[in-house]
């Protein structure tokens, strides 16, 4: 393991997904270390990070975790409710979508750390417990974490080609789930939305290639719905969650630029307006 490698403690139960877990965090920034729920707070200090089975924890376990100030950037793997699991600053992925895992943990290491940040920012009390991993990631991924340092091995278009078919058809799925509750059950649409934006950010994948996934799904109820007698008028509705995935996709990009490259996007702008008012 070398040193920017983050240790990733995984409460699963189930074998067959904590093997397909490791399976998709080979070659990457993490690693996974299986831990039994009666010996994780031996473990605690070298851990960067929990991947997290639904229903691993009940609820008093998860109340003792908090209570204890036993936080870690988190993913909990299970259906998408719209709920929180563990903290506030969690990912949720599905457990037929765990080809975006190293992009979701990616996600969830930057969400904590943002949170560190606004905690600072608003001057409110960081307990000194809380001190120590933070500084750790940021130590190992940089300022800010991995939202200015993008793993471009995971960037799609680095991927074999076997693994971009995978990725697709996984990014797909996800903006399926988006799409099926957008209405009907907005929390869950949150949560749907930043599994796919994340992925889609880590992952850099093509804006174009984002609406092309739209397109196709609406496009194929359409025709279904055509097919089977129904309207689908209301189809065309469903251009307000690309626009809300567009949103939150184009605000990942604008926390992405550190703050010296702002500034000095500011001044190339300011220096080509005074030339403007010259000529």
């Amino acid at each position: 393991m070398v040193d920017s490698d983050l240790v990733i403690g995984a409460l699963v139960q189930k074998q067959e997904l904590l093997a397909a877990c490791g399976q998709w965090l080979q070659g990457g920034r993490y690693r996974l270390k299986p831990i039994p729920l009666d010996q994780l707070q031996d473990c605690w200090e070298g851990l960067d990070g929990m991947l997290i089975e639904a229903d691993a924890l009940d609820a008093a376990g998860l109340e003792r975790l908090r209570r204890q100030g036993m936080l870690l950037p988190a993913v909990v793997i299970g259906e998408v409710t719209g709920g929180v699991t563990y903290h506030e600053a969690e990912m949720h992925l599905q457990p037929d979508q765990l080809e975006q895992l190293p992009y979701n943990l990616d996600a969830a290491v930057s969400r904590f750390l943002q949170q560190r940040l606004q905690r600072q920012s608003t001057q409110e009390p960081v307990p000194p417990e809380h001190w120590k991993l933070p500084q750790r990631l940021e130590g190992r991924l940089g300022y800010l974490g991995v939202f200015y340092k993008r793993d471009p091995r995971l960037f799609l278009r680095n991927l074999a080609h076997g693994e971009q078919r995978e990725l697709l058809q996984s990014l797909e799925r996800s903006y399926r789930d988006v799409l099926l509750s957008y209405f009907r059950d907005p929390p869950a649409a949150n949560q749907a939305i930043e599994s796919f934006v994340n992925t889609a950010f880590f992952s850099d994948l093509p804006i174009p290639k984002a609406v092309e996934i739209h397109m196709n799904l609406v496009d194929g109820w359409s025709k279904q719905l055509l097919l089977e007698g129904h309207k689908s008028e209301f189809i065309q509705d469903y251009r307000l969650a690309l626009l809300d995935v567009m949103a939150h996709l184009c605000e990942m990009y604008r926390r992405s630029i550190p703050p010296d490259a702002a500034a000095g996007l500011g001044r190339h702008r300011d220096h080509h307006r005074r030339q403007a008012e010259m000529s």
